[in-house]
């Protein structure tokens, strides 16, 4: 079990859960310049206790960025084609050219350059890296955002009227709660330069409240008989419908919105729907959320690579960095693990378009923040392209059991489908490189 079950919400328990840092700055971000009394209690609460809640943000990189172009290169190599490197903030250690405000921060976070899978699918690697799972024919498992929600945070009601689990430009391969079931989806959303979806009533005041009227009508005959008492044993439905109503009313509405944040902010992202995402993020992970990811697609160069690679990586580049920059700034890189990660990397030779093809037996994936020890690179990859397994392997399990022993979770603890079969969080071993 895990050794620090979650506690209901509204309980005295749930205090503990709470940091200073999250209400102060939770609240300042919601719009408030007050804090409740009951905020003032959290408040003081977590300081007698020292606690410290963490959060994770995933930029994850759909289509498989290419590890030689940015956290991998091997300059002058025949490999490279071609592609350059740069010095970086961490003594021996190279990037690609296009990422020089990330290598300036290489020290804040560590490299795996050494990350293997079994899947060369877009679907099934991705499938793969997001949940730490091969795909099972008859099994879908939670993404890694989901598990955190649900061991963190517990079936209970949220203690933040802002979803605890969020998917900013999801792309094609949402992250889902699999077998947890669809409370611990990630709630979905496009560039925050536009609105919201699904947050305004279209309806308002008694006319909305009519409407829930003869909803609430229905839901009770809908459960006559199937429902011992509708009152006790609440519905998923009823539940997503109370939490729907909080959200739509709730100034925490404002972490959304990037167009608050100074100019000069803004501006160090890039004017990119990215870099507004990972701007939104930071916001976001400060409003007291658990886990945002953010996708940037496009990275599937199996024609020109060069020139799509350093594309992409331009959008990267400025955003990465100002979200580093930006979660210590804050004070919350220490409470915040980032992920950069993709579904493979791209093949050390080039084909015949020029394009670099699926490469799943050695890429690299980006880990930082969180209390993880930053400035290193943890394996490597052979220069010639012939091997195909490193002789540091580092599997895909291996990055979630390290995340998710590092947020305080128990990766031996089994969880139980639906079906009553039980399942580990992770079947990987924790980098020890990194702890």
């Amino acid at each position: 079990m895990n050794p620090t079950p979650p506690s209901d919400c509204g309980s005295p328990g749930h205090l503990a859960s709470w940091s200073r840092r999250r209400v102060l700055r939770g609240s300042a971000l919601a719009g408030l310049a007050w804090l409740t009394p009951v905020a003032r209690q959290l408040a003081r609460a977590a300081e007698k206790s020292g606690a410290r809640p963490k959060s994770l943000i995933v930029l994850w990189m759909e289509g498989g960025i290419s590890q030689i172009e940015s956290f991998d290169p091997h300059p002058g190599s025949a490999i490279a084609h071609g592609a350059k490197a740069i010095a970086t903030a961490a003594k021996g250690i190279q990037f690609g050219e296009g990422l020089p405000r990330v290598a300036e921060l290489a020290r804040d976070f560590a490299v795996i350059r050494s990350v293997t899978s079994k899947e060369g699918d877009h679907s099934r690697a991705t499938y793969n890296v997001k949940t730490g799972f091969r795909p099972f024919p008859n099994l879908v498992h939670p993404s890694i955002g989901s598990i955190v929600c649900h061991e963190l945070d517990g079936p209970g009601e949220p203690s933040l009227d802002l979803p605890a689990h969020l998917s900013i430009l999801p792309g094609g391969f949402p992250a889902r709660g699999g077998y947890l079931g669809a409370r611990y989806d990630a709630f979905q959303t496009e560039d925050p330069a536009g609105p919201i979806p699904d947050v305004r009533a279209i309806a308002k005041g008694e006319r909305q409240q009519g409407r829930l009227d003869s909803l609430t009508v229905l839901e009770r005959s809908f459960a006559a008989g199937r429902l011992a008492d509708l009152d006790s044993e609440r519905t998923l439905h009823r539940t997503s419908i109370e939490r729907a109503l909080r959200l739509m009313s709730s100034a925490q509405l404002a972490a959304f919105d990037v167009g608050e944040a100074p100019k000069a902010e803004r501006e160090a992202y890039g004017d990119t729907p990215f870099g507004r995402g990972c701007l939104a993020a930071l916001r976001l992970v400060e409003a007291g959320a658990r886990c945002v990811e953010v996708t940037l697609p496009g990275w599937d160069t199996h024609i020109d690579n060069a020139t799509g690679q350093a594309k992409q990586l331009a959008t990267l580049d400025p955003a990465l960095a100002a979200l580093i920059r930006g979660l210590k700034e804050r004070g919350l890189y220490d409470d915040t693990l980032l992920l950069v990660a993709t579904e493979f990397g791209r093949t050390p030779k080039l084909n015949l378009t020029e394009g670099r093809d699926h490469w799943p037996h050695g890429f690299s994936v980006l880990l930082g923040g969180g209390g993880l020890r930053g400035g290193l690179a943890v394996g490597e990859t052979d220069p010639s392209g012939e091997k195909r397994t490193p002789a540091r392997e580092v599997r895909v399990e291996d990055i979630h059991a390290t995340i998710l022993r590092q947020l305080g979770i128990n990766t031996s603890e089994e969880l139980t489908t639906p079906i009553g079969r039980p399942i580990r969080i992770s079947e990987g071993r924790v980098i020890q490189e990194l702890v």
